[in-house]
């Protein structure tokens, strides 16, 4: 555990899962807040398969886990309840509302593809994810991302059901779901970016307009009713932009990351300057906003680990952004994190968590004296990836990324014992009642490994 006067961060489970884990969401819908599902991505090679053919291409194989979390299994919270193996996952997202009364999932992977699963209770608290739909958007290529419409709490009755999508060409592809059916439909494709598209999201508060970013380092919005040139076209970002989420509670405020290792926000009426740049220290994979404090960002840094923003003053007051937490992860590359939709303050007492000899085991530090933890240890085989090599971990815009997709030898994963440090300050920044508590989850590329924290901050 590690803390301050006004707030800790708590490891609660660490799991294995397997293959390379880069994506993880908590399901919003409620009555299943419990359930979260976690997305996984490897490279196989022929050289990993002598029997396969050396002129066939690069297979990526992906595996989704769901889990349910249990509050009273103080030992082993997240249980897994399903594995379902794939083609692999670069990118996924629950549907916020359910669609003709069942909850749905949408995954982007590497076949090109866009697939819906939906969540099927089959006996009293026993869940399966089953796939209703799928659609190809390009052959020969990775679905990078997705974004549904429904981001915003309250939807707007008779509102069409939209899905954004980005692709490995640098295009884009708007969706409708047909909610009876809950069948896919392509409305629009259109070329937005010269390399890959790594993320598309849309205005949660004008769903006509979606924004994307891409590995030439530029983030575009545009209006999907008016197709052909974009909104916008911002340079402000060095780098390929790799994040983007609209604000669900605070209408105009956008945030975005980049390889270049700053998160920024934005006021979308005004472009041309964000209202605040942070730099994080670590390429910005995937950014999300709380589901209940509105001013609360996660930023899953890949090698510089997780990071909490508060982000009130930038977006009210023109002041700097503060870090909340700066979670450090040195051998690993955090790719996924997510907040959990559970009632916060419905979580006990958390008691002195074990873990199972499968799980991964953890140190933690206490925030005042980090700074002998501070240095990172040898990466490991150091491998500069160039500008084919595909995948999250490849290199772009010109940075060496030193990272492989190739699925681990066994002595890097018995070098690969994780070293965490925190850094946490400045929580009393809620109101009313004792504590508050926040769940969090987050998966890294390296070590294959799903995180669950829980964030305990004293109120003021």
């Amino acid at each position: 555990m590690a803390g301050s006067d006004s707030g800790t961060l708590q490891a609660l489970q660490a799991v294995d899962t397997e293959f390379t884990a880069d994506s993880v969401e908590w399901c919003p819908v409620e009555g299943c807040q419990h359930l979260m599902a976690c997305g996984t991505y490897q490279l196989r090679t022929p050289e990993d398969q002598p029997a396969l053919d050396v002129s066939e291409p690069q297979v990526r194989l992906g595996r989704l886990y769901l889990y349910s979390f249990n509050e009273d299994n103080t030992a082993k919270p997240l249980v897994e309840v399903q594995r379902r193996d794939s083609s692999a996952i670069l990118d996924m997202k629950w549907c916020h509302i359910p669609v003709s009364g069942h909850i749905l999932l949408g995954l982007a992977n590497a076949s090109g593809s866009v697939e819906l699963l939906h969540l099927m209770e089959y006996e009293k608290n026993s869940y399966t994810l089953q796939s209703v739909s799928s659609l190809t958007l390009e052959e020969r290529c990775l679905s990078l991302s997705l974004d549904w419409s429904t981001g915003k709490p309250g939807r707007v009755r008779n509102q069409p059901l939209k899905i954004i999508s980005s692709d490995s060409k640098g295009q884009l592809h708007l969706l409708m779901v047909n909610e009876g059916v809950a069948e896919l439909q392509l409305v629009a494709s259109w070329p937005a970016h010269h390399f890959e598209a790594w993320i598309a999201a849309f205005n949660y508060w004008q769903t006509e307009l979606v924004y994307s970013g891409g590995d030439d380092c530029l983030l575009k919005g545009w209006d999907t009713r008016m197709l052909g040139t974009p909104v916008f076209t911002s340079k402000r970002h060095s780098m390929g932009v790799c994040s983007i989420q609209s604000n669900p509670h605070q209408e105009h405020i956008l945030a975005t990351g980049s390889y270049d290792e700053h998160v920024l926000l934005w006021d979308t009426r005004n472009i041309k300057q964000p209202l605040a740049d942070v730099p994080v220290r670590g390429g910005v994979w995937r950014l999300k906003w709380h589901p209940v404090h509105h001013h609360l960002l996660l930023a899953a840094c890949m090698h510089n680990g997780f990071k909490v923003l508060n982000c009130q003053k930038a977006t009210e007051e023109k002041q700097d952004v503060t870090v909340l937490i700066s979670h450090e992860m040195p051998n690993s590359l955090v790719y996924g994190a997510d907040w959990s939709w559970l009632p916060f303050r419905s979580m006990k007492p958390t008691p002195t968590w074990s873990f199972d000899q499968n799980d991964v085991g953890m140190r933690s530090v206490d925030c005042h004296s980090l700074k002998a933890a501070e240095e990172p240890p040898a990466p490991f085989h150091e491998q500069i990836l160039d500008h084919h090599v595909e995948g999250p971990a490849k290199a772009h815009s010109g940075v060496e990324l030193k990272a492989s997709l190739l699925p681990l030898t066994e002595d890097m994963k018995s070098s690969s014992q994780l070293r965490s440090s925190s850094k946490i300050c400045d929580l009393s920044l809620f109101s009313g009642g004792n504590f508050d508590n926040s769940l969090l989850a987050t998966c890294s590329f390296y070590d294959h490994v799903l995180h669950l924290w829980k964030w305990e901050t004293k109120k003021a």
